[in-house]
């Protein structure tokens, strides 16, 4: 008897013209692009599990998602099927990778970890090929002070006051990182974070802080006050949107 068939795809998109991964009930976003495309193929809807929910302009190198669909809607190796689906994706979205999965994998709720970057360009002019994937901060920014103010957001705490609110009450505010360190190449600046979860715009929270604390605004040591305080109003900036890409999850 035919069943169903579990499949796992690496997708990676610009998220620039997206309202976020999510299908929404305005706008386009880049799952409900991806569930039209695979329907084209399999002539079947099919609908998505992804590991993250990413924000409007946000990108991902490395978003998981899995679906199911009927074991005999394959006609072609499963080696073949990503290119079949980028021949029906926009270019700014693309899969790289699809592949079989047992049937207790889930994208999301199998996660142990994700690893975010966040790209900032540091000049007093913006270079316009990066315009839409990283955020032009002009002024000088002491990379020390923002070194230093990293490690105060290592290890299991609460993150209450780098996440922004959602509609609903979160369960736990608490999280843990692993890795949260600043690195810079010419102009370009990418702060690395890795942890097991992320709340709702935790990520922009934490480089925001980290800019200000760079730019003088805030002491380094000021982000344990803030930590401790848990509140939102308490801690720095919100950065862009653009700035930031979903890099990997960890399995």
């Amino acid at each position: 008897m035919i069943g169903l068939m579990r499949l796992k795809l690496t997708i990676a998109y610009d998220g620039t013209k997206y309202q976020g991964w999510q299908v929404q009930k305005t706008g386009r976003g880049v799952q409900e692009v991806i569930e039209e495309a695979i329907a084209r193929i399999f002539q079947e809807g099919v609908r998505l599990h992804g590991s993250s929910r990413t924000d409007t302009g946000v990108h991902a190198r490395g978003m998981i998602a899995h679906f199911d669909f009927g074991e005999e809607k394959l006609k072609i190796p499963i080696a073949k099927l990503a290119l079949a689906f980028n021949s029906q994706l926009p270019e700014d979205i693309r899969i790289m990778e699809a592949r079989r999965a047992p049937d207790s994998f889930h994208a999301r709720f199998g996660a142990s970890g994700k690893e975010y970057r966040y790209f900032i360009y540091n000049y007093h002019s913006m270079d316009p090929l990066l315009r839409t994937q990283a955020w032009h901060v002009p002024q000088t920014i002491d990379m020390a002070a923002m070194r230093a103010g990293s490690k105060y957001f290592l290890g299991k705490q609460d993150f209450a006051a780098f996440a922004n609110n959602r509609n609903y009450k979160m369960e736990s505010t608490v999280r843990t990182l692993q890795q949260c360190d600043v690195r810079k190449a010419g102009r370009l600046m990418t702060v690395r974070l890795r942890g097991d979860g992320f709340l709702y715009k935790m990520c922009r929270g934490i480089v925001g802080t980290l800019v200000q604390v760079g730019q003088g605004r805030f002491a380094p040591e000021d982000i344990d006050r803030m930590l401790q305080a848990k509140d939102r109003r308490m801690a720095g900036m919100t950065a862009a949107a653009h700035g930031l890409v979903l890099w990997k999850v960890f399995y």
